[in-house]
């Protein structure tokens, strides 16, 4: 699968689980995996994902506007970066956000995601 069309494929996968079921993300990092959200550092898959279930909203729905990706390093990694609006239910305005994750191959010939950047975009 070709680099573009693999960083959309996890793309559109990573944020209709966000908006569906945070939890379910938590096979798409490791124990090695580090989150950096707004600042702090998070590291390992069940901080992770802990983390990310305990944001102070339930509801949420991601709409993607850029997806740019890379290939990174020997090992066949990959960088993803993507903006977007996130809009949370009941609030009248979006916001606007960009991540970056870096994914790493899996021995299994899937990916997980090594690191992962994610800020919210303030005008």
């Amino acid at each position: 699968m070709d680099p573009d069309a693999l960083s959309k494929a996890f793309v559109e996968h990573y944020y209709s689980t966000f908006d569906t079921n945070r939890a379910g993300l938590a096979n798409l990092y490791q124990d090695t995996s580090m989150l950096t959200f707004e600042g702090q550092k998070i590291q390992g898959s069940q901080n992770i994902v802990a983390k990310l279930t305990s944001l102070p909203f339930q509801q949420c729905k991601h709409s993607i506007t850029t997806v740019d990706c890379q290939p990174s390093g020997p090992a066949g990694g990959m960088l993803v970066f993507v903006s977007g609006n996130l809009q949370l239910a009941g609030e009248q305005h979006a916001l606007k956000f960009s991540q970056m994750f870096h994914l790493m191959p899996t021995p299994q010939g899937s990916f997980y995601v090594y690191n992962d950047i994610f800020r919210l975009n303030y005008a």
